[in-house]
């Protein structure tokens, strides 16, 4: 170690730490556009470990020698959420186990891979259903630390509505549960003369003083994982629970060390039906009438992703979709268990598309099925791994809006890249309409930065202007938290930096994420060349 101090805090741990460059090096990317190298990398082996790291660094905050801590899962977050210039707390090193499974909810260490703790729920015939597009190589921490969401999502929810209880190291080093209370139960928490009574205290009261403000801005979008989720805290009939404003924090209010998630039945057939449209306004009409039989997935790919797949990987769509290209490309999925309830919706869709798509086509033939699903799944992946000094890079990838307004959406989009000539690829959660996308730029040119930044504001006002936000899955970070304000209004913004200082008054977790982050700040830490070499054994996609 490098320094006196970070020998001190090795000597506390039962887990190890490094400062060595390559290890450094390492952890000074995630899959946003941004890099900053950390000053020293911890493995914590358990709780206590992130307690002592925590509570060291509160008390040398406390003498004026203030460092920051950012824990990190596997490094998928795609806003700079898991990069900072503290000390990484690398929680799938040893942090990554199933601590117990029941019938209907399973408790987790934050650092098991998604994949993992997935195979082992289907075993048992359940499953999480919130499940990001990057399951294979993301954590369950990363996914509660952003709230994350996927193609399950517009029948079951985000993963906020599957925490039912969480463990949170607090920014003093003491450790917490949380979950939802009742008012008899708040009332005793508030009389704690500890720094969680204190958490309580002032939450509630911020909630109760501010529940027109709070109200007012609360977004009518399907998904959203942007600010603090205030609206969620505290019922209507008192009970209040923190794990739904840790839920999509980043890592910013506490340390997530355990996590009780609820699970559901999971049936492994299903319905695939897939329409073929040319005109956006009628499979926008689609999607409405699609959305009420209760679909597991309605996905969504366009034309420019499918030609450059066709350009590129022509093997990937041959056979899957018409040789006159469509416009857009609708999968829609049924998991029902009665298969006769599978039947009848997919009946119900192809009377829909028939109505509005060019073509469709059905499918119940899981291999079938998994070939038609490349069409959303797959694509993604050979756009990431483009050649070439232009890369198609995520800042713009993340805008949701109310439903009904999907094809507007759509439409003021293409005129908006079209406007900075852009090369486009366009997929995403047509039932929540929450688009992904990525144009092709290039970080070492300084015309092609300016050209990101410029875009990142038209489109922010784009989505804001429809009703939106401007992150439904992947959150703020470095990325989307200068533009936190204008999402959500002055006032609303204030609460939320209240929120922070309430929970981590000496700003060492994860500082310069979500608020009090400026784009000056963010744009010293662009890279130059976006590149995805630690995520590069699995192919990303999303």
């Amino acid at each position: 170690m490098k320094k006196a101090y970070l020998k001190e805090l090795q000597g506390m741990l039962l887990g190890s730490m490094t400062d060595n460059d390559d290890a450094l090096d390492y952890f000074s990317t995630d899959s946003s556009i941004f890099q900053i190298t950390p000053e020293a990398v911890i493995y914590p082996e358990n709780t206590a470990d992130v307690r002592k790291a925590v509570q060291f660094l509160a008390d040398r905050a406390k003498a004026g020698k203030p460092a920051s801590l950012i824990p990190r899962g596997k490094g998928t977050d795609q806003t700079g959420g898991s990069i900072g210039e503290g000390l990484q707390l690398v929680l799938p090193a040893h942090m990554n186990r199933i601590l117990r499974l029941e019938k209907d909810y399973v408790v987790v260490q934050p650092g098991i891979l998604y994949r993992t703790l997935q195979q082992a729920l289907h075993t048992h015939g359940r499953f999480l259903p919130p499940y990001p597009a990057s399951i294979d190589y993301s954590s369950i921490g990363g996914a509660v630390a952003n709230n994350a969401a996927g193609e399950k999502t517009v029948k079951y929810g985000t993963t906020r509505q599957f925490v039912k209880r969480l463990k949170v190291v607090l920014a003093d080093g003491s450790l917490i549960e949380t979950y939802r209370i009742s008012a008899r139960e708040l009332n005793r928490k508030k009389g704690l003369a500890t720094f969680e009574g204190e958490v309580y205290r002032k939450l509630d009261s911020l909630i109760l003083d501010n529940a027109d403000i709070i109200r007012k801005h609360q977004l009518h979008v399907t998904k959203n994982a942007s600010g603090y989720a205030l609206g969620e805290v505290k019922h209507a009939d008192g009970s209040f629970d923190l794990s739904q404003i840790m839920v999509g924090s980043q890592g910013t209010l506490g340390v997530v060390t355990e996590a009780t998630l609820k699970t559901l039945p999971w049936n492994p057939r299903s319905s695939l039906v897939v329409g073929y449209f040319d005109d956006i306004h009628k499979a926008g009409e689609a999607i409405g009438r699609l959305r009420a039989l209760s679909p597991s997935a309605i996905e969504l790919v366009d034309i420019h992703l499918l030609a450059y797949v066709r350009e590129h990987r022509p093997q990937d769509i041959e056979g899957l979709v018409p040789e006159q290209l469509p416009k857009l490309v609708l999968l829609v999925e049924f998991d029902d268990f009665s298969q006769l309830a599978q039947t009848v919706k997919s009946r119900r869709a192809q009377k829909i598309f028939a109505r509005t798509a060019r073509s469709s086509r059905t499918s119940t033939d899981p291999v079938e099925q998994e070939a038609l699903w490349k069409l959303r799944r797959s694509a993604a992946a050979t756009v990431w791994m483009s050649p070439g000094a232009k890369k198609a890079l995520p800042f713009i990838e993340d805008g949701v809006v109310p439903v009904a307004k999907l094809p507007q959406f759509l439409d003021k989009l293409y005129k908006l890249l079209d406007k900075y000539e852009l090369e486009i690829a366009v997929w995403g959660h047509a039932g929540d309409a929450n688009l992904h996308l990525q144009p092709f730029l290039d970080l070492a040119k300084k015309k092609d930065v300016e050209k990101l930044y410029e875009l990142n504001k038209e489109f922010t006002d784009l989505v804001v202007s429809l009703g939106g936000s401007i992150s439904g899955e992947h959150n703020d970070g470095l990325l989307r938290g200068p533009y936190l304000e204008q999402q959500f209004g002055k006032e609303m913004y204030q609460l939320f930096v209240d929120v922070k200082h309430i929970f981590d008054p000496q700003n060492i977790l994860n500082p310069n994420t979500k608020v009090e982050v400026t784009e000056e700040y963010a744009r010293q830490f662009l890279r130059d060349r976006y590149v995805l070499g630690h995520l590069a054994d699995h192919l990303p996609h999303t």
